[in-house]
């Protein structure tokens, strides 16, 4: 089969590799159909890797996929041959103590899709993987759709996690596909004003087709200022989702005493700072995000009910062979990408 491999930075590489086989009774053979390409991606690509997890070359990226399932093993019921499915990249181990408690995103021996020393990423026509990574969709639903699932569903974890009351006010920095994911999931919540921020204009006039109360550039805008001329007594809920420093830093401007931060941004740096006697004086909650947990099949149903529509997120179109245009595109914010999207045939 082919697969692209991040063979150093900034490059990749088309190979022919052997297909992948069924090695386990509850493994899934499964046809690649739609890859995203993630902020996460990114970091891989052009730094080689995010804080202490370091790409050794060559090696598959892509974590963000829908496909066929092909085959399955002998104790496979989840799914069958032919069905349509969204991936789940990530596979815990079921029985460490964070598993028990709940928390599968947190595994003691957690592996992810793309993630060095972990799993091989889904740039590639075939993958393996456990039966539980496996969600059926719909006929309706379409690959794209399915793919989108997964950032969706950190959206919906985001704010699952940060208790959002109803009729709150709540902020949104950095409008990417997480930050607007997030803003997708609050509206289908009774929550009063949202305001979005972002640095690219591209992606602020993306976030304004979907109405916010207000958006503003921060390299242009005291957004501080903006937001509270507004909001007099300032926000519950800030959702920090650029990873900029700068911007957690105006999350805790923004919010109101009480008020809860929540992190789901990654970070270029491996150290920030916090105005900590800010943060006292006001007791301001921070609220640190892992991915997602028990949320792809409700991003899955999110968009089958109809509460979501996330398609016209995706703004960019390759084949697999054109997979470093598409990473080069996203890397570089160029032609008002939002969201890329790597459909292989």
């Amino acid at each position: 089969m082919k697969a692209v491999f991040l063979t150093g930075i900034k490059q990749f590489e088309i190979m022919q590799v052997p297909n992948p086989k069924i090695t386990q009774d509850t493994d899934v053979l499964i046809r690649i159909k739609t890859v995203g390409v993630c902020g996460s991606d990114i970091h891989y690509f052009t730094a080689g890797r995010i804080g202490s997890q370091i790409i050794q070359f060559p090696f598959i990226l892509g974590h963000e996929a829908a496909g066929i399932v092909e085959k399955t093993g002998k104790k496979v019921n989840h799914v069958k041959r032919g069905q349509r499915i969204a991936i789940d990249p990530a596979l815990s181990c079921g029985h460490c103590d964070q598993c028990k408690a709940g928390r599968e995103h947190t595994c003691r021996t957690l592996v992810f899709l793309g993630n060095p020393k972990q799993m091989a990423g889904c740039l590639s026509e075939y993958i393996v993987l456990h039966e539980k990574c496996c969600h059926p969709i719909k006929k309706s639903m379409t690959f794209e759709q399915a793919t989108l699932s997964e950032p969706l569903a950190i959206g919906v974890y985001a704010v699952e996690r940060s208790r959002i009351p109803a009729k709150a006010s709540a902020a949104i920095l950095g409008s990417g596909p997480i930050g607007l994911s997030v803003f997708h999931v609050l509206r289908t919540k009774k929550v009063g004003n949202i305001f979005v921020t972002d640095k690219i204009e591209d992606r602020l006039k993306f976030a304004e087709r979907l109405k916010p109360t207000w958006t503003g550039n921060p390299a242009y805008k005291d957004i501080v200022k903006e937001i509270s001329n507004i909001e007099p007594l300032l926000l519950d809920v800030v959702f920090e989702c650029s990873g900029d420093p700068q911007a957690i830093a105006q999350g805790v401007q923004l919010l109101k005493p009480g008020g809860v931060l929540v992190l789901v941004g990654i970070t270029e740096t491996d150290d920030i700072s916090f105005p900590i006697h800010e943060l006292r004086r006001k007791e301001i909650t921070i609220i640190n995000i892992r991915r997602q947990v028990h949320c792809t099949q409700k991003a899955i149903d999110l968009q089958n009910h109809g509460r979501i529509n996330m398609e016209a997120m995706v703004t960019h179109h390759f084949s697999l062979e054109e997979t470093q245009k598409a990473f080069d595109l996203v890397a570089n914010y160029r032609d008002g990408v939002m969201k890329a999207m790597i459909s292989i045939d």
